[in-house]
């Protein structure tokens, strides 16, 4: 295992639902489509999709659609002759190419154009495409499993997401539970986490977590999930000046400080909307910015409810209002 993968670690019921759900997936040869928030884990489920699967023996590509822009995430796709544009001296095999046979983990999907969602779709149903600048249609033999953090059938309803693209995806959707709806796991990770990072250092004995660290890891809302609970239970085994002592010392936001830079008072700001930002629904693009800023403060406070309450110039009951209505957890 590299070491900046996330572990298959869980017992919590809403874990073990969804790992039954991905052996039950797995059998079939048909798309699935990977719903959760970053940090949950989506390539480590779409591995073990595909490892469960009939083509485990076969390829599995990855690819990150928002780590390229979409004028060369065709070519990273479909592959491209040589002369297709300036660059190509010579032809190369694209992402389904390679992946035939095999399975392809297409990442952050909603960040393609509606002309590569098309050309997506096409394979799905037909097996077929053409590489930039060839006309000869090829054939392969791919099961393709999508992800993605955001809401794509609001995204199809306002016409960003192709909605025959997101039916076939769709035949199966596996949503990833957030760490905070994980409560059983989050010790179990912990440990996990700190007894690797304990023997990276060369050490031979993790001695565990204080009382008080354990209430705070259980405690935190963890907005950043799995990926976040592995950078903070690694800083505290890194920062550990006794090696036999248990972790005591949490921290939870590496830029606390106080000498960290403060940003221009709101009051002070002018809003420019650029042309096209305005959203087009403020009712929920005011409901999203209340949510992240309640879970940015709790993040802050380390879930402490007063202190983040304050920091909101909120009542405490105003803040217990706002958590009941946007579901999250601090217990």
């Amino acid at each position: 295992m590299k070491r900046d993968e996330q572990p298959i670690i869980g017992e919590s019921p809403a874990f073990l639902s969804v790992l039954e759900e991905v052996s039950r997936a797995a059998a079939l040869d048909r798309p699935v489509l990977i719903v959760g928030e970053r940090g949950t884990g989506k390539e480590l489920i779409a591995e073990r999709l595909h490892f469960l699967s009939p083509r485990w023996d076969q390829a599995l590509v990855k690819l990150n659609c928002a780590a390229i822009s979409n004028a060369l995430l065709e070519s990273e796709l479909f592959g491209h002759e040589a002369g297709a544009y300036t660059d190509a001296s010579a032809r190369r095999a694209g992402r389904f190419e390679r992946a035939d046979g095999g399975t392809l983990f297409l990442d952050e999907l909603a960040t393609t154009s509606m002309n590569v969602q098309e050309k997506i779709l096409r394979v799905i149903e037909y097996g077929q495409f053409e590489r930039l600048g060839g006309n000869r249609t090829l054939e392969v033999d791919v099961r393709v499993i999508g992800a993605t953090n955001v809401d794509l059938p609001s995204l199809a309803e306002r016409g960003e997401f192709r909605a025959d693209l997101l039916d076939r995806l769709a035949f199966d959707v596996i949503t990833l539970p957030p760490l905070r709806d994980r409560r059983e796991d989050i010790l179990p990770l912990a440990e996990h986490f700190a007894i690797r990072m304990t023997r990276e250092m060369g050490r031979e004995l993790f001695a565990g977590f204080s009382s008080a660290s354990i209430e705070r890891l259980l405690n935190f809302p963890w907005p950043g999930n799995v990926r976040q609970l592995k950078n903070v239970v690694e800083r505290a085994v890194y920062r550990l000046d006794d090696a036999e002592e248990p972790v005591s010392r949490i921290q939870f936001d590496p830029f606390e400080s106080p000498w960290r830079p403060v940003e221009r008072s709101s009051e002070n700001r002018v809003f420019e909307p650029a042309s096209g930002s305005i959203p087009d629904d403020l009712r929920a693009h005011l409901d999203q910015i209340e949510k992240d800023c309640t879970l940015a403060a709790l993040e802050a406070n380390d879930a402490r409810l007063k202190p983040t309450a304050k920091q909101l110039g909120l009542s405490y009951d105003q803040l217990r209002g706002i958590l009941r209505k946007h579901g999250i957890k601090t217990r």
